[in-house]
């Protein structure tokens, strides 16, 4: 019996692995663990640092440096984890160009996606910021004489009870 108190065979009988096998491979994976913590914690040392290592624009924003570290170190983490865990770093060259090559090209199109729609909103903030300010002003101008919703803009009161009555019914001649 098992330490478990059942009648199934061990893991290491049931799959026919000899102890040595079995220390090789929790050996692996001790070492893919430290590997990923040990990025983990750079990461996190560098996210804290930032300021100090200079990697923030004048805004406090992340600098274009941060933002390539950051994807880089997750990238690497990615790719540490399919050799890893998927073993495809057990597998031939060919299989792996086959199965990464069309998952790279993705990610580096996404990634390039990213900096693009980011790049955008810098190039494109003056333009917006005016097109906002004029449109706050022309709110403003409408609020203080007096102008609503029940009034189109442009037009005094009015002129929009002349409007209101063109558009009714009017009665036939004849029946006054």
């Amino acid at each position: 019996m098992s330490e478990f108190h059942d009648d199934y065979p061990q893991y290491e009988f049931m799959a026919h692995h000899s102890e040595e096998d079995g220390k090789k491979k929790r050996r692996k994976l001790w070492n893919v663990f430290w590997i990923m913590l040990a990025v983990t914690i750079v990461e996190l040392i560098i996210g804290f640092q930032a300021s100090s290592l200079g990697l923030l624009n004048e805004d406090r924003t992340s600098g274009v440096a941060l933002k390539i570290i950051f994807i880089g170190l997750t990238i690497f983490k990615a790719f540490f984890i399919v050799m890893s865990f998927m073993h495809l770093g057990d597998e031939k060259k060919a299989m792996k160009w086959t199965i990464l090559a069309p998952y790279t090209i993705f990610i580096l199109y996404l990634v390039w996606l990213c900096v693009q729609e980011a790049n955008y909103s810098k190039v494109n903030k003056h333009p917006m910021d005016m097109v906002i300010v004029n449109q706050k002003i022309q709110l403003n101008e409408d609020a203080k004489h007096g102008h609503g919703h029940d009034a189109p803009a442009g037009h005094d009161a009015k002129d929009a009870s002349h409007e209101k009555h063109e558009g009714e019914a009017k009665p036939a001649e004849g029946h006054h």
